[in-house]
C-alpha cells in the first residue's frame, strides 16, 4: 500500500456557468427543445388549412371596353419598371415583397427580399 498525501478541500470548488437563480426562466423555456416542440404542438391544428398566395407584378386601369378589344399577342402596360420588387399577397394581405426567379423545372417562382410589417 502506498501513502498518498491527503489534503483538506478549505476552498469551494470553482463555479462554472450560472446558477439558476441567475438565469432567466423564460429564456430557458424559449430555446429548449420541449418548448419548440410544444409551441409546434399547438400550430398543427392550423397547418392544414390553405390559403392562396398571389405574386402581383403589377397593376393598371382600363375600360371595359379597351378589355374586351384585347387579343392574343396584346401587351398591358403595368405600373412597375423592370426590376421592382414585386407584392406577395397572402389571402388578399400584403405580406412581402419579392424578385422573380426561374425555378429548376423552367417555371417562374418569387424570392422574398423585404416582409411587409402589417398595418392595423
Amino acid at each position: 500500500m502506498t501513502d498518498t498525501p491527503k489534503t483538506e478541500a478549505t476552498e469551494a470548488p470553482e463555479k462554472k456557468g450560472l446558477s439558476l437563480d441567475e438565469l432567466d426562466v423564460a429564456d430557458v423555456a424559449k430555446s429548449t427543445p420541449a418548448a419548440e416542440a410544444s409551441s409546434d404542438a399547438g400550430l398543427e391544428a392550423v397547418y392544414d388549412i390553405p390559403v392562396r398566395v398571389s405574386a402581383v407584378l403589377g397593376e393598371t386601369q382600363m375600360e371595359i371596353n379597351k378589355l374586351l378589344k384585347l387579343g392574343r399577342g396584346a401587351v398591358v402596360q403595368l405600373d412597375r419598371k423592370i426590376g421592382e420588387a414585386i407584392d406577395i399577397y397572402v389571402n388578399d394581405r400584403l405580406v412581402a415583397r419579392g424578385e422573380v426567379v426561374i425555378t429548376d423545372e423552367d417555371k417562374l417562382g418569387v424570392t422574398m427580399t423585404e416582409i411587409v410589417k402589417s398595418v392595423k
